[in-house]
């Protein structure tokens, strides 16, 4: 079942003070079923066995603090249907018993089944890497790629390969001698310090853009890319390093190559694909946030096979710019070759406004910006202050207080997920734009800064 309306509670149940139904109403998210079979039977009996002790608990709880935490039980519906559905309850006061409401948690379950799917993925990626490791003595001596090995403690050199003992002045059948200096040793004294600010950024956040450095008895300039590697030995950084000459190739723009140069340098990764998604350009940025060493193991591969949604993703961003011409930033996940998946914003625009040739794609990593987590403290404490209402008006409106507490609840919950878009935030509830703009007003939040690019006045 979709999430078709998260603005109001999906089940809805009266109870006596001994926890037996009165009565129950469902919203229209959940059809074709007929409650009054529950009518006069314990809550408890309606829900999956594993689950009735801790709706027990519930009840007991609502009934002697007024209002009981959240609980996840498998609903079972009088059509055989089984639903995980979220519920919390609350005295009415009196002889009015007590009002439990759920809200089902399909879409979660879901979520968290896909979450196990990835477990798996990531499990055999694992055993795959060590079958890569142990390959990696005979490519590491072949490759015409200078790379150099460093404990992460210390930064010592563990190991070099020829075209890296050339770079740093060894000669090419003894570079042993190398292994167990300091690599700091061997860097100019302006950039050390640039250098272990790679290194520090890279371990805080899982990759880093490449830096300048000069190395070798002759300071020639090379681009050092850093990424960590598990290994018997312990925790290593691999460094790949990439002559400038090599670098600036295939930079041809009428500008002179600035442009180019500029795009290679961003912190961002970005790419350029043709219409079909086929991967012509990218930039070391890109290549961090992939895991993948140099370009060619990335170009003519499809984009798709490094987000987290390959066909969602994929779909939307080909589709958009074939119509559009842009896409505006949204969120996905890259997955590196290595493991790693960082959070990311895209947006992208294509050579012409409407099916374009080649796309543009640049990737923000997200990763660190923090969601807020206040909203479930505040609606306990909502719900809590509606106790002290108890006694004070009619039934009707109690139980309409708590839903309306809920629908703000939701509708915060929807506006947090979609970092405030109307649009979004209504297609996410089920609801129209103005049904939206009008809930907003009620609750007072119409004020609140909130971005809407789909809205046209």
């Amino acid at each position: 079942m979709s999430m078709t309306n998260l603005a109001q509670p999906d089940v809805t149940i009266f109870l006596d003070h001994a926890g037996v139904i009165r009565r129950a109403a469902l919203s229209p998210a959940i059809h074709g079923e007929a409650l009054d079979a529950w009518v006069g039977r314990p809550w408890t009996e309606t829900v999956e066995e594993l689950g009735s002790e801790g709706l027990q608990s519930l009840v007991d709880d609502a009934r002697d603090s007024g209002v009981s935490a959240f609980r996840q039980v498998n609903q079972i519906f009088p059509s055989g249907l089984r639903l995980p559905i979220e519920y919390t309850a609350v005295r009415l006061g009196g002889d009015a018993g007590l009002v439990a409401i759920g809200r089902s948690l399909q879409a979660v379950t879901e979520l968290q089944t896909r979450l196990v799917e990835a477990q798996q993925t990531m499990e055999r990626d694992y055993w795959k890497l060590r079958e890569v490791e142990t390959r990696y003595r005979l490519l590491f001596g072949s490759s015409s790629d200078a790379v150099i090995l460093l404990r992460v403690n210390g930064l010592a050199i563990q190991d070099v390969n020829p075209a890296a003992s050339r770079v740093l002045g060894g000669s090419t059948g003894a570079h042993r001698p190398l292994v167990g200096k300091d690599f700091s040793g061997e860097l100019v004294d302006g950039e050390r310090d640039v250098f272990h600010a790679m290194l520090q950024r890279l371990d805080d956040q899982g990759s880093a853009p490449g830096i300048l450095l000069h190395l070798g008895a002759e300071r020639a300039a090379w681009m050092v890319r850093a990424s960590r590697l598990a290994s018997e030995a312990g925790s290593l950084y691999l460094l790949q390093l990439t002559a400038t000459r090599e670098l600036s190739t295939p930079r041809q723009s009428a500008d002179g190559g600035v442009a180019d140069v500029l795009i290679e340098r961003l912190p961002d990764g970005f790419v350029v694909t043709d219409r079909g998604g086929l991967i012509r350009w990218v930039n070391p940025a890109f290549l961090d946030l992939v895991q993948m060493p140099t370009s060619g193991g990335v170009l003519q591969q499809s984009l798709g096979r490094w987000l987290d949604r390959p066909g969602a993703d994929m779909g939307v961003l080909l589709t958009t710019i074939a119509r559009l011409g842009v896409v505006r930033p949204f969120l996905t996940s890259l997955r590196g070759d290595l493991g790693a998946e960082t959070e990311v914003e895209i947006s992208a625009a294509g050579d012409l406004d409407s099916d374009p040739t080649s796309i543009g794609i640049l990737f923000r990593d997200v990763g660190r910006r923090l969601p807020r987590r206040d909203n479930d403290e505040r609606l306990g404490g909502r719900l809590t202050a509606l106790t002290g209402r108890i006694g004070k008006g009619p039934l009707r409106a109690l139980v309409d207080e708590a839903v309306s507490v809920l629908e703000q609840h939701y509708i915060e919950e929807a506006l947090d997920l979609t970092r405030g878009n109307r649009t979004a935030t209504a297609d996410l509830l089920g609801l129209s734009r103005q049904s939206l703009y009008v809930k907003l007003k009620r609750y007072g939040m119409d004020q609140d800064t909130i971005t809407d690019p789909g809205h046209r006045p």
